[in-house]
């Protein structure tokens, strides 16, 4: 008895099985409606390439099959795709999970405030004020984006809603990082970093030692 292999659950896999609830269609058609709804935003197809290894792995998992395929001439063949009802079922599930579940995930720009020591105070001040621009300037753009969107359902685009609350709320707490260390209430040095490693290594010694 053979099994079906299991899907890991992606933001790229959801998208494909949403629009082959909507009809069968080929990869090429699904990345320009995922382009031309502005779904870009939050699912990244920038590389053809991902979006047909996720359509394999979906068609391994017979979430999706295929349909027919496409013939024409001087173009090449096409694979239409259509959603099966364990994919329809999966799509349901994961929809609710994603919605409900915050995901443990591990973006780069926690990973760097973790090892913000390595740089001198002055030197972080200097790249979160680089990174408050860039974080200025995208929030602009969303903004003037929903601004221009007035014809548009509110249902679809609660996914640009939630970017410019995220990218508020990051240029909020980063603006507050960086008076913090311009007043100087949050500092470190060499020295000061080397009492505290042994400081915390020496706590670490005594807690094995009960």
């Amino acid at each position: 008895m053979t099994t079906t292999p299991p899907v890991r659950r992606s933001s790229i896999a959801l998208a494909v099985l949403a629009f082959l609830y909507e009809e069968p269609m080929h990869p090429y058609r699904m990345q320009r409606l995922i382009k031309s709804r502005g779904k870009d935003e939050v699912i990244n197809v920038r590389q053809r390439a991902g979006l047909y290894q996720t359509i394999n792995r979906l068609l391994r998992a017979e979430l999706i099959a295929v349909r027919e395929v496409e013939r024409q001439e001087n173009w090449p063949d096409r694979t239409i795709y259509q959603l099966t009802e364990k994919g329809r079922e999966t799509m349901l599930v994961w929809m609710r999970q994603m919605l409900s579940a915050p995901a443990h995930e591990f973006p780069e720009f926690p990973a760097a405030l973790a090892y913000i020591s390595l740089l001198t105070p002055v030197d972080a001040r200097l790249e979160l004020e680089r990174r408050l621009q860039a974080l200025t300037s995208e929030t602009q753009r969303i903004d003037s984006q929903l601004g221009l969107a007035t014809d548009v359902p509110r249902l679809f685009l609660v996914e640009m809603e939630y970017l410019q609350a995220v990218h508020n709320a990051e240029l909020t707490w980063i603006k507050s990082l960086v008076e913090d260390l311009d007043a100087g209430r949050l500092t470190w040095n060499e020295e000061w970093l080397r009492t505290v490693a042994a400081q915390l290594e020496g706590e670490g010694k005594s807690d094995v030692n009960q």
